[in-house]
Formats: C-alpha cells, sequence, structure tokens
C-alpha cells in the first residue's frame, strides 16, 4: 500500500519554481554571492513589488538589477539621478508636431517594464515625487493627461547610505511604496577571491551578453496571479497585524509601519512561499521577510538613532517579545 503524502498541493508551482531556477542560474553566471538579495529581487518580481537597494558603491548592486532585467524579456531602461534632473526627464514632455500643428507626449524613460533608477537619492524632492503616482497606481499624469504604465511594472532603485553630500533624503511616502529596501553587505573574502578569479577568465566578454531571457512578460503576469491565489491562515493575518502594530506602539520607535506595510508582508510571504515550492505561508515566510518590509518604514526616536541602535534591532527585538504561531 503507497503512503500518502503529508500534504496535497493544491496549486502546480513547478512552472513558478522552474521560472526562478532559470533566473537564479542566469545571475550566478556573473554574481557571486549576495544570494539573500538576488532571492528578495525575485520576490518582490512576483509579488508585484519595488526594491529599494542599499549599499557602499561597488557591491553589484546596479549589475544584479541589470541582469535580473536582462533574463526577463521584458522592456528595461535605467535612469541616473542627479541633482539637475527634472520631472520631465522621467516622465517625457509633449512635442510640438508642426505637420499636425499639435502637441504630441513623447514618453520618458519611465515608461518601460523593469526601471533601474541609479542613486535616487540624488535627485531633488520634485523629481523624486514624480514616481509616486507612477510606483503606487502604475499610471502617470501629464498636463492632464492619464498614460498606464506596461505591465509587468516594476523600479529597481539604488542609493548609497554612506556618501550623503548632494543628497537629498527620500520622503515617507515615497519610501513607504518599496515593497522592500535591502541592503547590500560586503562579500567575504573568500566570495572576492572567487570573484577576482572569475572576471580574471572571462577576459574581454561582456557580461551582460552571457545573460539570456528565460521568462517573456506575460509569464510574470501569470505567475503573479498564481502567487496572489496561495494560502494563508486566518491565524498568521493576525500575526502580521499584531507585528505592525507593534511597530506603532514600540518606545524606540518615533513612527510605525502602515497598513500598506501589513500588505506588503502578506503579498511579499506568498511569493517567499512560491519560491520555497509551498502553496501555503508559513509562520518562517512572514519572519523572513519582515526585516526588508519594515526597515525602511518605521523611523526610530532621537535617543535610540544617538545610541546607535538600528531598525533591524528593532524589529528583532520586536519578533522575539511576541508569540510566532505555530
Amino acid at each position: 500500500m503507497e503512503e500518502q503524502p503529508l500534504f496535497q498541493q493544491r496549486t502546480d508551482l513547478t512552472a513558478l519554481n522552474q521560472a526562478v531556477m532559470s533566473i537564479r542560474n542566469e545571475i550566478r553566471k556573473i554574481i557571486v554571492g549576495q544570494d539573500e538579495m538576488v532571492r528578495l529581487i525575485i520576490t518582490a518580481l512576483l509579488a508585484d513589488g519595488h526594491v529599494l537597494i542599499e549599499g557602499v558603491p561597488g557591491v553589484a548592486k546596479t549589475m544584479t538589477a541589470k541582469l535580473v532585467a536582462k533574463s526577463v524579456d521584458a522592456g528595461f531602461s535605467r535612469i541616473q539621478f542627479t541633482p539637475d534632473l527634472m520631472p520631465s526627464d522621467v516622465l517625457g514632455t509633449p512635442v510640438f508636431n508642426p505637420r499636425e500643428a499639435s502637441f504630441e507626449f513623447k514618453k520618458g524613460p519611465v515608461f518601460s517594464n523593469i526601471v533601474l533608477v541609479d542613486e535616487i537619492n540624488r535627485a531633488p524632492a520634485k523629481t523624486q515625487s514624480a514616481l509616486l503616482e507612477i510606483m503606487e497606481e502604475r499610471q502617470a499624469t501629464v498636463d492632464g493627461k492619464t498614460y498606464m504604465m506596461a505591465t509587468p511594472f516594476m523600479v529597481l532603485a539604488t542609493q548609497n547610505p554612506v556618501e550623503q553630500e548632494g543628497t537629498y533624503r527620500l520622503p515617507e511616502a515615497q519610501l513607504d511604496r518599496f515593497l522592500f529596501k535591502i541592503t547590500v553587505p560586503y562579500p567575504s573574502e573568500s566570495e572576492e577571491m572567487t570573484i577576482l578569479s572569475q572576471f580574471h577568465q572571462m577576459g574581454n566578454a561582456s557580461p551582460l551578453e552571457m545573460i539570456h531571457p528565460v521568462l517573456s512578460s506575460q509569464q510574470i503576469v501569470s505567475l503573479r496571479q498564481q502567487v496572489k491565489t496561495l494560502l494563508i491562515e486566518e491565524r498568521l493575518l493576525q500575526f502580521i497585524a499584531k507585528l505592525v502594530h507593534q511597530t506603532r506602539n514600540n518606545k524606540s520607535v518615533y513612527l510605525g509601519a502602515s497598513p500598506r506595510a501589513s500588505l506588503a508582508i502578506m503579498n511579499a510571504s506568498k511569493a517567499m512561499a512560491a519560491i520555497q515550492g509551498r502553496d501555503f505561508v508559513t509562520p518562517e515566510d512572514i519572519l523572513a521577510i519582515a526585516p526588508p518590509v519594515l526597515r525602511h518604514r518605521i523611523i526610530l526616536s532621537p535617543d535610540k538613532e544617538m545610541e546607535g541602535i538600528t531598525e533591524d534591532d528593532v524589529i528583532k527585538q520586536i519578533i522575539q517579545s511576541m508569540d510566532v504561531p505555530r
């Protein structure tokens, strides 16, 4: 008599798992280590969210974003934010057509599927705010007309936490629109040795030329719809609500997370579960994505900042004080 499986998969995740593995394999041709960054970017891609990547120069933030975009057969554009960048440089501008004797809207670089915004904190608030409507509502309003963004649409933004001269802090409303804030560490010594060896062997070959598209735009839309149908129990929804509520009632926190954070944790935990090959969310999925979802959505009290306590420290403390459902 055959043994019955412990649980019956309600959703066939074979195609999704193959897609995730294919993207990872393409990126690993170039990127050594940084598995957490790659995993979270893929999670955000499946959860229909935007990503803010923070790290010092040279840790492959921009390269990883480019490789993810190259592994997807979709539109890609890169915008280098600078202090003199105007909103029209991002959104586009009306151009007079003498033949038609009328103005035509020439779309800017933000009208693409995957948009890489390099050094997002370099541009002034006026230009940064041009992304607010786009990131949340997937549309842009210019001269009273609304233009819809392509589907799928994802913003990958990078910033340097160290160099603050000539930068403008991102407004809280804009930070709240990013699903994740990923902090990228330095590679280990062994990983750095592998990087040196790998690039030495590559010679004159371009890294981007080694990456091939493994996923189409339509497949991404289909996988996102599949992720939304994954099961999450009522007790886990209560845990998410309680976790976010705790950030608003903690002495170390000046400003807690918004309800958008609760939705972000739920959607991202579903995508994380799917990547793990499950059609249901576990507490471990929630705990894994809580720090990148919350770290940019809370503001610490001034005294805690002076003590050198970080947002991740407070999030860890809140989680440890709670009863995690099992």
